[in-house]
């Protein structure tokens, strides 16, 4: 190693000193993840020069092996691990090292839970592995030189994970990366040969290249010790998805998602699949067991790992799922694409499309079989991803019905407002008679549990889906029938049970209709301009009046939504209906002054859209009504 040049001192940002601190006083129970973490990012440089030498094959400097060495010196304390993947500039090492790209600390900070053992796990998945190495370091030595750069461009970055970091421009003769650990004196552990090939073992079997360590000798008596390091292999270091199945044990499955998903829980399910005829692929796609933190950001990067023949070609490869199934986690390895594939590509190309459709599917059956084998496990898949299988039916259409039948939905028989009745459920459940699906959509559970909607259906032992995510609205618009069955909102046009009212009930409502025609007019001239409609009501037994929505028209969930993103809403009314037998509807059409009529009529109103969870739009108005109807009845 040459003399150092262009020595300089920096400071590392300030998002970096926190996690430092984090690192070096808090994630001390599960030290041997620093192994993992490293290994990884090793992996990952050599999978980039892999890509690069694609297009540039002179990076790869006479094709040495790619792979990573684990070594250590008992005496020094010191552990190294050495790849001769991709390397780093300079500027790459002041970028990569002293800066954590985008809001990876901040949110890293917020999804920390103060159990040590889970929080060790969160490092990979925001991108902040290598500071892992000050968990068991007070000092880290990075020396690096980029694949295709002079050998006089080579870099040393050193820290001892306090305020600063050095840098350095040194002579480097082999391209990639070796990052030398000085161990804490009570680490000392870790400058072992066995302690080191464990950790491989557990966390990095899977690697899909060579790791190395010296090769354990024990020197016979007089003997020297070689003089030439000898090396060997300690992880499998074959791909596993090219493995069959029978092979793969749920262990190394699990272990291998956690390398891919950044995850440190065993992913939910799995499922892994060898197509062959025409098209020839190999797919191992996961179900994570929870969310990730960016979810619900549409543009986040998301996607599956894809190979070309055994290749690393692209991380996050959006192409080959929709977008409501953006929680899957995977591989996907191809033998039809070529290697210089582009992103741009892949949005065109005929062979991904029916890639797509049949990884969709996969990934759909693979969620059914969870729903139907076990239950409990699909519940918390629900809790953590159902918002986001709600976007299905309006993005795939070919898939409407299956992404239908994952669909969980709180009802009128389900306690305390859990999700848990599937769509089949429901319609094995059905009255006699009943030939269609009814729900009703609302703000919180508290407020559609209680409806005035769902009296007849309450009256009737019909049950009825209870809807309160913001989405549902907008999924029913999307979600016409199931099974042969259509979807009904029973809050909204004029309700028809069909066959569930009898001809006697019909009868019965139609004479009623009648000899309350004087006091529909007399309410529809009170009401004036604020409602499209008057009229006798068949859903109510206990309220006496309520709100239905117009056939065509914006539901309040809808409106509500489009008003807190500043759009312009069109405008609607709201049809009247009120009870005939409450004993209020009695008072009010025996109610022979038009003034206090009209003031009545005006409560009923405002009380009805209260109870259908809507703004009042004279609060001021009703409760100076209100007021003078009380001052009257204490009078």
């Amino acid at each position: 190693m040459s003399v150092e040049t262009q020595k300089e001192t920096l400071g590392f940002q300030t998002e970096v000193k926190q996690l430092l601190h984090l690192m070096i006083h808090s994630l001390y129970s599960n030290k041997e993840i620093f192994l993992r973490e490293l290994i990884s990012n090793a992996s990952d440089a050599t999978d980039k020069l892999r890509f690069e030498a694609l297009a540039k094959p002179e990076l790869l400097e006479g094709g040495a092996e790619l792979k990573i060495r684990v070594s250590f010196d008992k005496d020094a304390k010191t552990v190294t691990l050495e790849d001769n993947g991709i390397g780093m500039s300079r500027e790459d090492a002041i970028t990569h090292l002293g800066t954590i790209a985008k809001s990876g600390t901040a949110d890293f900070m917020q999804h920390l839970t103060g159990d040590q053992k889970k929080d060790s796990h969160l490092i990979g998945q925001f991108g902040v592995g290598f500071y892992s190495a000050f968990i068991v370091a007070d000092k880290v030595d990075v020396f690096s030189r980029r694949a295709g750069a002079p050998t006089s461009e080579g870099v040393h970055w050193s820290s001892k994970g306090e305020g600063d970091f050095e840098i350095a421009t040194v002579e480097k003769v082999e391209r990639g990366t070796r990052i030398v650990l000085h161990l804490k004196a009570a680490e000392d552990e870790f400058a072992d040969g066995w302690r080191l090939r464990n950790i491989i073992k557990k966390y990095s079997d899977h690697i899909a290249l060579p790791i190395e360590l010296p090769k354990e000798q024990a020197a016979a008596e007089g003997e020297e010790a070689a003089a030439e390091l000898e090396w060997e292999t300690v992880n499998r270091a074959s791909a596993l998805w090219t493995r069959p199945r029978a092979e793969v044990k749920d262990e190394e499955y699990q272990e291998f998602y956690k390398h891919i998903g950044h995850d440190f829980e065993n992913p939910l399910s799995w499922s892994h699949n060898k197509v062959e005829g025409k098209l020839e692929y190999t797919s191992l796609l996961y179900t994570p067991a929870r969310a990730p933190f960016d979810l619900y950001q549409r543009e986040a990067p998301r996607g599956l790992k894809l190979y070309v023949q055994r290749v690393f070609v692209m991380d996050q490869a959006e192409s080959f799922l929709p977008l409501y199934l953006r929680f899957v986690k995977g591989v996907v390895d191809s033998n039809d694409l070529s290697l210089n594939v582009s992103r741009e590509i892949l949005q065109k190309d005929p062979i991904i499309d029916s890639m797509k459709s049949a990884l969709t599917k996969r990934v759909l059956d693979m969620l059914e079989k969870l729903a139907k084998n076990q239950p409990e496990e699909y519940k918390s898949f629900w809790k953590n991803f159902g918002q986001v299988l709600k976007e299905g039916p309006a993005e795939d259409f070919a898939n409407k019905e299956k992404i239908a039948g994952l669909l969980r939905f709180a009802s009128t028989r389900s306690a305390e407002g859990e999700q848990s009745v599937g769509l089949g459920e429901y319609i094995a459940r059905m009255a006699e008679g009943q030939d269609k699906v009814y729900y009703l959509t609302g703000e919180s559970y508290a407020q559609v549990k209680n409806s005035p909607h769902l009296e007849v259906f309450r009256k009737k032992g019909i049950e009825v889906l209870l809807l309160t995510d913001r989405i549902d609205e907008w999924l029913m618009s999307y979600l016409t029938e199931f099974d042969g069955k259509h979807f009904v909102d029973v809050a909204r046009g004029d309700l028809d049970l069909g066959k569930l009212d009898s001809e006697e009930d019909k009868k019965a409502q139609e004479e009623v209709a009648k000899t309350k025609e004087g006091l529909v007019e007399r309410l529809k001239t009170a009401l004036g301009e604020q409602v499209a409609e008057v009229r006798v009501s068949h859903r109510l037994t206990d309220s006496p009046a309520i709100l239905a929505i117009g056939e065509q028209d914006l539901g309040l969930q809808m409106r509500q939504i489009l008003e807190a993103s500043g759009q312009k809403v069109p405008d609607s009314k709201p049809i009247f209906e009120f009870n005939p037998a409450h004993p209020l509807i009695e008072k009010l059409d025996a109610e022979a002054d038009e003034q206090r009529f009209a003031d009545l009529s005006h409560i009923l109103f405002d009380q009805a859209a209260l109870a259908a969870g809507d703004n009042l739009k004279d609060p001021a108005a009703y409760v100076q009504r209100l007021n003078k109807l009380l001052v009257e009845l204490s009078a």
